[in-house]
């Protein structure tokens, strides 16, 4: 069997397959579950210092499903808020989730205001708990922008930046920055990240949409007393737009290491994002979907793969379809050489019963 573990920013994961900051994560106890089915990693639901100032609301999420098969889902939306249970229980259970498996690794996922004192105070309580590592949320597209929080701030490279610093000024253990993809060029806040002493890079969090419109009652989805909020989009239909976000990070931030995710469901979707850069692979929406058992099928395709590809590890191919990433033009310049050295080599043979010239004159307009 080929070894799935791998090793990140010092820490060895079972297996890349980590659960995403999210409902799946949402209290000790199904983390101590997620932990025995398997997962090789889990990052907690975000927390903050004042659960008193966050206040989620029903219903919260909404579902884009197939025109012809309504059970099938393409993309998942949601308005739901960071952790709403308090501080202090959550270290507690963190402490309690990593004796229980010292093996697993354990993130924490946090945010706070633009105040360097808090940040201060989040990194240093939760990694006094024994959690492996922390994820600054940097990137939530919804919900407490009012308070600079989320996406409000890993919008700007420069707030990225002081952040992260602030972070790693007091952390002792690795830090990753969890980059948004609501912004045209992914790069700039993730090298401000990496500026700043960030270890890692997670990407990407949800894409801001609106899931539709009901048709009867003309109001917007999920409706909240008549009334809702753009919120974050899921599920596969986000993957290609992630695995694209994913790998320009990875080759724009080498020295970095990358957990990628966005519309993960199968060993498949996940092997994709190990190709372009990513180190580990996190799922949510496909867990709240399918189960937090589909780690066995996860890690059976992934070993399935390997074997047939003759990998030893996971590292061996992490990365592996970055360098077939090129420009445009370097695309028209491969295949007009490409068509010449074929044009030349079938002539010498005698094969080719074309014009040289002719296809060399079309190459030039093409």
């Amino acid at each position: 069997m080929p070894d799935l573990s791998i090793e990140v920013d010092g820490l060895r994961f079972p297996n890349p397959f980590v659960l995403a900051s999210g409902p799946p994560g949402t209290n000790g106890k199904v983390i101590k579950r997620s932990f025995s089915l398997g997962w090789g990693g889990i990052v907690c639901k975000t927390i903050s210092l004042d659960n008193q100032l966050v206040t989620n609301v029903v219903p919260r999420y909404g579902k884009l499903t197939d025109r012809d098969d309504k059970k099938k889902v393409i993309g998942f939306q949601n308005i739901e808020l960071i952790s709403d249970r308090p501080f202090e229980l959550w270290l507690e259970e963190l402490a309690e989730c990593k004796a229980e498996y010292p093996d697993r690794m354990l993130i924490a996922s946090i945010m706070e205001e633009y105040h360097a004192d808090r940040w201060v105070e989040i990194v240093e309580r939760p990694q006094a708990t024994g959690v492996d590592a922390l994820e600054l949320n940097l990137s939530c597209p919804h919900g407490l922008p009012e308070r600079r929080m989320g996406a409000a701030m890993g919008q700007d490279p420069q707030i990225v930046e002081e952040v992260c610093g602030w972070a790693k000024d007091a952390a002792t253990i690795p830090v990753w920055a969890k980059m948004t993809p609501n912004i045209t060029d992914p790069t700039g806040p993730a090298l401000a990240a990496v500026r700043a002493g960030a270890d890692g890079l997670s990407a990407i969090n949800t894409i801001l949409c609106i899931i539709g419109i009901n048709l009867d009652t003309l109001r917007p989805m999920p409706t909240v007393e008549g009334h809702s909020e753009p919120g974050g989009y899921s599920g596969q239909a986000v993957r290609p737009i992630a695995l694209r976000q994913v790998m320009e990070i990875a080759r724009a931030c080498p020295d970095a290491s990358v957990s990628g995710m966005g519309g993960i469901e199968t060993a498949e979707d996940a092997v994709q994002f190990l190709l372009v850069g990513a180190s580990t692979v996190q799922v949510c929406t496909g867990a709240m979907l399918h189960g937090y058992e589909m780690i066995g099928e996860l890690c059976e395709g992934l070993a399935a793969f390997m074997e047939r590809h003759g990998f030893e590890s996971v590292a061996e191919f992490v990365g592996k379809s970055l360098p077939c990433f090129t420009t445009h033009a370097d695309l028209v310049e491969r295949q007009r050489t490409a068509r010449r050295e074929k044009a030349g080599t079938s002539n010498r043979d005698g094969m080719w019963k074309g014009d040289i010239a002719a296809e060399t004159d079309s190459l030039v307009t093409d």
